[in-house]
């Protein structure tokens, strides 16, 4: 309490001290004016009109400082705005003061000149000694800084390396010494009053003089290749590498120290950001009701995110786990937006689902809902998740069809491509039975297809981190293993702008980049751990049942084609006949009385062997 009241007194004092500075700069503003006018010889008469219209000039002029809120600036931190301020002040004064002063003859006459050398002069004295002070206390804080702050090198040259300079001089822990970039026109120049010292490949001559033990990367035009020689020259200097969020991921538009952290794995995997049609998404999804289900996975949470910001008219939160979707509940309180509907429900229960469709109305579907662990769907769990991810598609599919929805996207995956495991079989039953459901429908169904994404529930990443802050080793099940891969929210994002696109039946390949070799990533996360491959072994362990060295996507038969959009391909399929759907649903519902050596061998024709040319004939008994 004696804190909070003792910080009170000294803001006051602050403030009464600008407030006497600025009382006094009136006066010598004032004096001054009639000083330049009579040219240093100021008549009599003239002094004594003077010392008369005083006390109304700085009635009239302390007035509009404090009603435009001069006060509220720190004199450390005066800015432009605070000289806009002293400018819009001291010219609104001087105006009133010359209406003041003709409607007062009595007062005495006032030379013009003297009120047009007044508010001049006043901006002068006023905004001068602002600065000055701000200088002052930079310069000490760079003298302070020069002996005790950490030195770093920025390596950058847009807004972002800007903000991160500023904040860096205004801080006690760190020592900006210069900034690199690649820009050969930029060398020898300031930003922020930081020296742009050459460069990046002159990281090692420049460590060396200046002692350096970090850098920030605060670029967000740096490649992904170069990114990571940076590091790689770094770490071989033993110069430890930090980074800053892109500028699109700063939404206040100010950069705090708070948000430097070291540099991760996904910095090296990151991607370039999607240019969403946001007009097109607007008018697809403002008030519309839309439903997700798998709401609380890392796909379904992400869409929710995207969604909300588009202002549905409702947003059906739907997941069979209670604790997924209490997360996300508690995530969304403090949100504006407050249409979030909240429903526990298994996808497989359609009694339940119809009574979801009823209630609700949802005019949009994402089906994110899917079990998708390989190993743990291969052995012991085969049926259900056949069960789960084809069953479970089905019913929220056909009562979408029933309902007469918009559209209906089904969240796929790169694995139901010539699929070598139960789970990638089952996503590949779900694409079968949306495009057959295609067919005599109101609805549009839209497949989306993509690879792993950083960070989701099950990814190697988290593993790895894991087994490193264990001391190791890092597993990796081959070394020719290899694996597409994007962040979180890019895949939510290019599923809705497929989504926006997509017309009934279409299968929306989601450009994936260039697959990454899971040595490699286990190698980097090592290395960007402050570890080596002698501190932290990595251990083959073999190909687990199911895993494919890479993945694919498109299917034997399919054929790519572009669209509008940079990062989505359209894969041209034949259509499926209702009769196919049928018969799959039918084989899938019976594999709970089936053994799961009886069940692969049938699921291996349904994936790979119905009959090409006649469509209805189901899977072949070959």
């Amino acid at each position: 309490m004696l804190t909070l009241i003792a910080k009170k007194v000294m803001r006051n004092i602050k403030i009464f001290l600008a407030f006497f500075h600025d009382f006094l700069a009136i006066i010598f503003s004032w004096f001054l004016a009639y000083v330049l006018r009579f040219n240093f010889a100021i008549p009599d008469e003239h002094f004594q009109v003077l010392f008369r219209a005083l006390p109304f000039i700085i009635l009239i002029s302390i007035l509009p400082f404090y009603f435009i809120g001069l006060y509220r600036g720190i004199w450390r931190f005066a800015s432009i705005t605070d000289l806009k301020r002293i400018i819009a002040s001291s010219f609104l004064a001087a105006l009133i003061s010359m209406a003041f002063f003709f409607i007062h003859k009595e007062i005495g006459i006032i030379p013009r000149s003297v009120l047009v050398l007044y508010p001049l002069i006043l901006i002068f004295v006023m905004g001068g000694s602002r600065f000055i002070y701000r200088a002052i206390k930079e310069h000490q804080l760079y003298d302070l800084k020069a002996s005790i702050g950490e030195p770093v090198i920025i390596i950058g040259s847009g807004q972002n390396a800007i903000l991160l300079a500023k904040e860096l001089n205004l801080s006690n822990d760190w020592r900006v010494i210069g900034i690199l970039n690649d820009d050969e026109t930029m060398h020898g120049r300031e930003l922020a009053g930081t020296r742009i010292l050459g460069s990046i490949n002159q990281l090692s001559k420049i460590k060396d003089r200046f002692n350096i033990r970090k850098v920030i990367i605060a670029s967000s035009e740096l490649t992904h290749n170069k990114r990571r020689d940076i590091i790689e020259t770094a770490s071989n200097l033993n110069v430890e590498v930090l980074t800053i969020p892109l500028m699109g991921d700063l939404v206040s538009g100010r950069l705090n120290i708070s948000q430097i952290r070291p540099v991760e794995v996904e910095d090296l995997l990151g991607r370039d950001k999607v240019d969403l049609d946001n007009s097109g998404l607007k008018k697809l999804i403002t008030n519309k009701t839309v439903l997700i289900s798998g709401a609380g996975g890392s796909i379904g949470s992400e869409l929710c995110r995207q969604i909300i910001k588009f202002h549905p008219k409702a947003l059906i939160c739907l997941d069979i786990s209670e604790i997924a979707l209490y997360n996300i509940e508690q995530e969304f309180l403090n949100l504006k937006f407050k249409n979030n509907i909240y429903v526990v429900a298994d996808v497989k229960n359609k009694e339940r689902l119809k009574e979801v469709f009823h209630q609700f109305k949802p005019e949009i579907v994402f089906h994110a809902a899917a079990y998708k662990h390989v190993p743990l769907m291969e052995t012991y769990n085969v049926s259900e998740a056949l069960i789960n991810n084809a069953i479970g598609t089905y019913h929220l599919a056909q009562i979408s069809k029933d309902f007469k929805i918009n559209k209906f996207i089904l969240v796929s995956t790169d694995k139901a491509v010539n699929p070598t495991n139960v789970m990638g079989a089952s996503k590949h039953l779900a694409e079968i039975i949306c495009r057959g459901l295609q067919l005599r429908s109101k609805t549009d169904f839209v497949i989306t297809r993509f690879g792993n994404v950083l960070g989701s529930s099950g990814s190697v990443i988290p593993k790895f981190r894991e087994q490193i802050a264990a001391g190791g080793p890092v597993t990796v099940t081959h070394p020719e293993m290899t694996r597409f891969f994007m962040s979180i929210p890019e895949a939510a994002q290019l599923v809705m702008q497929a989504s926006l696109m997509g017309k009934g039946g279409q299968i929306f390949v989601l450009d994936m980049g260039e697959s990454v070799k899971i040595t490699d990533l286990a190698k980097d996360m090592i290395k960007l751990s402050g570890f080596d491959e002698i501190d932290i072994k990595i251990k083959f362990t073999g190909l687990r049942p199911g895993e494919k060295l890479y993945e694919e996507l498109l299917s034997e038969g399919e054929v790519i084609m572009p669209t509008t959009h940079p990062k989505l391909k359209i894969a041209s399929s034949e259509s499926i006949s209702e009769k196919t759907v049928k018969d799959l649903i039918k084989w899938v519902l019976s594999t709970t009385s089936k053994t799961e050596v009886q069940i692969k061998k049938e699921l291996k024709r349904w994936v790979k062997g119905y009959s090409v040319k006649d469509k209805r004939t189901g899977p072949t008994k070959a």
